[in-house]
């Protein structure tokens, strides 16, 4: 499979076809009725993905991978490196299937999210102290044991599974001018804003990463791949040090703007969405929020924003 063998729409649309008896079309609903509305953003709506199936939105490229794999490459076994979203959602995949799955974690993973894996049947292995070297740890076992790995975001697969939350999003919110997309290593706005594009053209499409994780936002301003020494961030779903060509390609052909938010900022975001909203979110969860609570977006008089809330979870809500 090369690495730049971009999804298209129809493959999304198949996805959808493909996955919808294993996930959620998720909640989308607006913002009101709030005590404390962010400023400047009247019309804004919330995707919540944290809803899904495991979680997070990682359940749809994971499912549609399992659903277009062999009956060989299933029965070998599923493999594949997390920060913990990912291998949950992996996890399901093999518990749908009854095969053995296997997740490597870097040890910046919380133990809670380990157990989790572990109620799903699978087996979880700490290799390293982040993602990145997981997969490596990963990658070597899947050639050396001949498991199916199946990566976290590069792979067309994966990407076209994320897409269908752009499907959803504009079937429910056809009005919608903004999206607002959390990055990690960048297989969720690959599918979102590739889907979006092909539908919706003129759609703005706006990636947040951590402070401390700058990711894409550092590739794409030098024009290339850059790998990160650290990622200092307790966002640790944001955090690999690099991502793929794959997604680099994506992002810089259809992504309008990268901004950054600090931990505080999305943890401050995970408590409004707790406190105004009844939602639980963990970092990642809160970035899109933490982009207008900070003004590293600032949306334009009229404009609709749909911000992605991604990930449950409980971040923000002890400080």
């Amino acid at each position: 499979m090369t690495s730049l063998l971009f999804p298209t729409l129809d493959e999304v649309k198949a996805a959808r076809t493909r996955t919808a008896p294993y996930i959620r079309h998720t909640p989308l609903v607006p913002a009101i009725a709030l005590k404390q509305p962010i400023p400047g953003c009247p019309d804004l709506w919330l995707k919540l993905d944290c809803l899904q199936v495991t979680g997070s939105f990682k359940a749809r490229g994971a499912v549609n991978t399992l659903k277009s794999l062999s009956e060989a490459e299933l029965q070998r076994g599923m493999i594949t490196a997390s920060g913990g979203n990912h291998g949950l959602a992996v996890a399901y995949a093999g518990w749908l299937a009854q095969v053995p799955a296997t997740i490597y974690l870097g040890r910046n993973v919380p133990a809670a999210k380990a157990e989790r894996l572990r109620q799903w049947g699978a087996q979880v292995v700490f290799e390293g102290n982040d993602w990145d070297d997981a997969n490596r740890a990963a990658m070597t076992v899947a050639k050396t044991q001949g498991l199916t790995y199946i990566h976290p975001f590069n792979d067309p697969r994966v990407i076209a599974g994320q897409g269908t939350l752009a499907l959803e999003i504009l079937a429910d919110l056809p009005q919608v001018d903004t999206l607002l997309v959390a990055i990690g290593g960048g297989g969720l706005i690959a599918g979102v804003s590739l889907t979006a594009k092909a539908i919706r053209p003129e759609i703005r499409i706006v990636g947040i990463e951590p402070v401390g994780a700058p990711t894409l936002k550092t590739s794409v301003e030098a024009g290339h791949i850059v790998e990160l020494e650290a990622t200092p961030t307790l966002a640790n779903t944001l955090a690999p040090r690099k991502t793929e060509a794959l997604n680099f390609e994506i992002i810089r052909h259809h992504v309008d703007q990268c901004v950054l938010v600090s931990d505080e900022a999305m943890a401050e975001a995970c408590r409004w969405l707790w406190f105004e909203l009844g939602v639980a979110a963990e970092l990642s969860g809160g970035a899109a929020i933490a982009a207008l609570m900070t003004n590293q977006y600032q949306p334009q008089p009229g404009e609709v924003v749909c911000a992605l809330i991604c990930g449950t979870g409980t971040a923000g809500l002890d400080g």
